[in-house]
């Protein structure tokens, strides 16, 4: 079984033209154990709305252990685990969004 690197180890990703396109899962996976995105190119890729300044807060009720894997992958990204989950939802609500409109054309 091979090793797991720290993030020390991991080559840091600082453009996202750097990520290759991957042919399966298993390609993707050994690729993101090796790989990290840089901070600072994961905090500008969240989709800013128009009142971004302007914030909600909600109760979103979830599994413990989906909880614990979200919160343990944002920390291996160096992210907010908040944060990591509004961009997540940000990003698929745009491709939501946009199989929408393309489908009323």
């Amino acid at each position: 079984m091979a090793r797991t690197l720290s993030s020390a180890e991991l080559e840091v990703i600082s453009n996202w033209n750097d990520v290759p396109e991957f042919s399966s899962e298993r390609e993707e996976a050994a690729y993101w154990g090796k790989h990290q995105v840089d901070v600072r190119l994961m905090e500008s890729s969240v989709v800013k709305s128009s009142a971004s300044s302007e914030s909600v807060t909600i109760t979103l009720r979830m599994d413990p252990r989906m909880l614990a894997r979200v919160k343990r992958l944002a920390r291996s990204r160096y992210l907010n685990y908040q944060s990591m989950i509004k961009q997540w939802l940000s990003e698929r609500l745009e491709e939501e969004v946009s199989k929408y409109t393309s489908q009323k054309q």
